[in-house]
């Protein structure tokens, strides 16, 4: 999974086998970011997920709350067999 920084956001996009695994994918997403009470911007479209990550309290840009985010986010996705 790569990030890279675009306007003030960090982005990454990642691809499934199918729906399902996406889905399973963002819900493991949605517990860390609650767990973490940081939230991302991310869209859905059958296999692939983009996600965007940026500090709204900090105005809109990355933090170290972020990184440390993206890192967290991209352990989950290490761990997925996406075939």
């Amino acid at each position: 999974m790569q990030w890279k920084e675009d306007k003030n956001t960090l982005v990454a996009q990642v691809e499934f086998a199918d729906f399902k695994q996406a889905f399973a994918f963002m819900v493991q997403v949605a517990l860390l970011a609650e767990q973490l009470n940081h939230h991302p911007d991310w869209r859905n479209v059958y296999n692939r997920v983009e996600i965007k990550l940026s500090t709204h309290d900090a105005g809109g840009v990355v933090t170290e709350k972020d990184r440390q985010m993206a890192e967290a986010i991209s352990r989950l996705y290490a761990q997925w067999d996406k075939k």
